[in-house]
């Protein structure tokens, strides 16, 4: 396969746009600075991923992990025939980072943010790989910028600063798809079974994920089926190979998450507010949209268009990763609503790539643009820049509100730090708490010492005994009972439950009918109720 079968080392200095350039001879000092393309944006995505990773309060859904990872290995593997089949392996993994570091938001962060640093060096490796067989200018440039530009955005921050498998996700995205370039480039049975492998492991975390497969099959398609495509049948029997081993591996997980669909009954249909808070929170912010797109734009067409030979480029790429998984499901939820953002967090690196691609050639195009002027070349090469880095400077400028505002408690949903500060100030001695639905019982699993000392009389049956995320909820006759034997019942509530299912039983709330309110607070999405209980 031309430009990605000889891998030659990319050229330190910009190319003619149209060249097709891909560098000189490989060379010791090429291959260190092909490594630094993707260690700088790693390193700085640590740094700068890292900062305050525990200052924000976890929320329920890190709450979740909790529920699902502290109990015994055993526990979560009979849980998962029951509820949560889908998050499973992660909790398994979760179980040993809990095991080694124990229970903080640092720690049960840690992971997430390390899985970002690998999906933001892998992006620039990939950029700078998809670059150099476009014939892109500046193959290095490209894929630092990549890299770069995955940092800048916010949701990369958010998500590696989570409890939850989506920055894993995206890193086994971005590894399949770096497998899949030097599969193809090479044919050899290692770079197939690392595919295999990144499929089977995004496949774990995240069913969803696998929606990538199609837009790999959409890129090597355009790639044969273009005049003098090299991708030949050995290469696609590989692929096919590949997807099959790592679908068979999945079946089983994938079978039970289809018998617990329900838990996704929150999930709505979606609509064009929908598709307008991608399409913001992909760019980083709202007036970004037009930049981003721009320049994504630009990136395709210079990838496309001086790509000559029928092989896998930056554009083909990039436009079917970063387009059919998230339009598909969300097609599919106008049928069964299944879309949620996060399920498609691992379509951001093709952005990058794009928008690097995008202020690389556009660089490039300013510099043939001044080659007439009777400028030094030295002048000439700094004027060159000035637009993309105009841009550029322009898109760090719009991140910095929202970067700042993604560390804040309130970039959550729940600030549950808060909630149990409450608690902790204002409980007694022999107070009882109940959950109105059981599903905010995981208010009380993030910091969970002040809720210990609290009886829980919604509880018929444990989480680890239920073989479930959180325990069996007791009947409305036995809540009554239990409420006749305490004197003050603390009552915990969503504010804003996400669907009916959510919500509290009518035939529960009316037990609080003849109590005494004597506290109520209410913390973000959390409300609190403290009622005394009127003696018989």
């Amino acid at each position: 396969m031309g430009g990605l079968q000889r891998e030659p080392a990319a050229s330190a200095g910009p190319a003619e746009p149209g060249s097709g350039a891909a560098g000189g001879s490989p060379s010791d000092r090429g291959s260190a600075r092909d490594w630094l393309v993707a260690v700088i944006p790693a390193l700085a995505e640590l740094a700068f991923g890292g900062y305050r990773l525990g200052g924000a309060s976890l929320w329920r859904d890190e709450a979740a992990t909790i529920a699902g990872s502290q109990r015994p290995l055993a526990a979560i593997l009979a849980m998962m025939p029951n509820q949560d089949a889908v998050h499973g392996p992660y909790y398994v993994l979760m179980h040993v980072v809990i095991g080694v570091g124990g229970i903080s938001a640092t720690t049960l962060r840690l992971p997430s943010l390390l899985a970002m640093c690998v999906a933001v060096g892998l992006t620039a490796a990939l950029g700078r790989r998809l670059a150099q067989a476009s014939g892109l200018p500046g193959p290095r440039a490209v894929g630092l910028l990549a890299g770069l530009a995955m940092i800048a955005i916010p949701l990369t921050t958010r998500y590696a600063q989570e409890a939850r498998p989506y920055a894993l996700t995206t890193a086994f995205a971005v590894l399949a798809t770096y497998a899949l370039l030097r599969g193809v480039a090479s044919a050899q049975r290692r770079w197939w079974v690392l595919y295999a492998a990144a499929l089977l492991l995004a496949g774990l975390l995240s069913l969803f994920t696998m929606l990538i497969v199609a837009a790999h099959a959409v890129s090597l398609w355009r790639a044969r089926s273009r005049a003098g495509g090299e991708v030949t049948m050995q290469i696609m029997r590989g692929w096919l190979t590949a997807c099959l081993a790592a679908a068979v591996l999945l079946a089983p997980v994938a079978y039970l998450s289809a018998g617990q669909s329900a838990q996704l009954n929150w999930v709505r249909r979606p609509d064009l507010s929908t598709a307008a808070t991608l399409l913001r929170d992909f760019a980083g912010a709202t007036p970004l949209i037009p930049v981003i797109a721009v320049l994504a734009v630009l990136g395709c067409a210079a990838a496309n268009g001086i790509q000559h030979r029928g092989t896998v480029t930056l554009a083909s790429v990039a436009v079917p990763w970063l387009v059919l998984p998230p339009v598909g499901l969300m097609a599919v939820s106008y049928i069964h609503p299944v879309y949620v953002e996060r399920y498609v967090l691992f379509c951001l690196p093709p952005l990058a790539l794009l928008t690097s691609a995008g202020l690389v050639w556009l660089a490039a195009l300013t510099r043939r643009a001044l080659a007439g002027r009777d400028l030094g070349r030295r002048l000439a090469d700094v004027l060159a820049v000035v637009p993309s880095a105009v841009l550029a400077l322009v898109v760090a400028g719009a991140v910095i509100g929202p970067q700042r505002e993604i560390r804040q408690a309130t970039a959550r949903a729940d600030d549950l730090r808060a909630v149990a500060g409450v608690v902790a100030r204002h409980e007694r001695p022999r107070d009882a708490i109940l959950y109105l639905p059981r599903d905010a019982e995981l208010v009380g699993v993030a910091y969970p010492a002040p809720f210990r000392r609290l009886r829980d009389i919604g509880q018929a049956e444990s989480p680890v005994a239920s073989a479930t995320l959180r325990g069996l909820p007791a009947s409305g006759r036995v809540i009554a009972t239990r409420l006749a034997s305490v004197r003050r019942v603390w009552v915990v509530q969503w504010a804003h439950p996400l669907s009916p299912s959510t919500a509290a039983p009518a035939r529960l709330t009316s037990l609080l009918d003849g109590l005494h309110l004597i506290g109520r607070w209410q913390v973000q999405s959390v409300v609190l109720r403290l009622f005394a209980v009127r003696p018989r």
